[in-house]
């Protein structure tokens, strides 16, 4: 039988996500980070922890399918983090990202728009590195 969680573990895990979620919601707020690091849309709820993004629900929806050894999906508010699941967040960022994944896009590039053109750009930018830095 296992042992219950007794009710000082449990307060104890309620502040650390009450402290994630006063960092994320930080983070969501400074200008890099307003816009989805992909398709630039406004406002995102969702993060890939382990790439360091913040993301819109349809870009969420495509690095869903890339798999998790790819990107790790979060809801920033539905779902629960753990201190290093921010940290990865906080080291990375959407601008950090951009200047490592999207190095090498052409001075022409304009964001794709259409499901299908984005999920291409999006599994190039990730799977392959595409404009990755070198």
């Amino acid at each position: 039988m296992s042992s219950p969680v007794s009710r000082s573990e449990k307060e104890k895990q309620k502040l650390i996500q009450e402290k994630c979620q006063t960092i994320l919601a930080s983070m969501l707020r400074d200008e890099d980070n307003k816009y989805c690091v992909d398709c630039d849309a406004k406002g995102p709820r969702w993060a890939s922890w382990n790439l360091g993004i913040f993301l819109c629900i349809r870009c969420a929806g495509i690095h869903r399918n890339l798999g998790v050894h790819i990107s790790r999906v979060k809801s920033v508010n539905l779902d629960s983090w753990t201190p290093e699941q921010v940290v990865s967040l906080q080291q990375m960022g959407n601008s950090r990202a951009r200047a490592v994944y999207e190095a090498n896009l052409p001075d022409n590039f304009r964001r794709p728009q259409t499901d299908s053109t984005l999920e291409s750009f999006i599994r190039a930018k990730y799977e392959t590195k595409k404009h990755i830095a070198k």
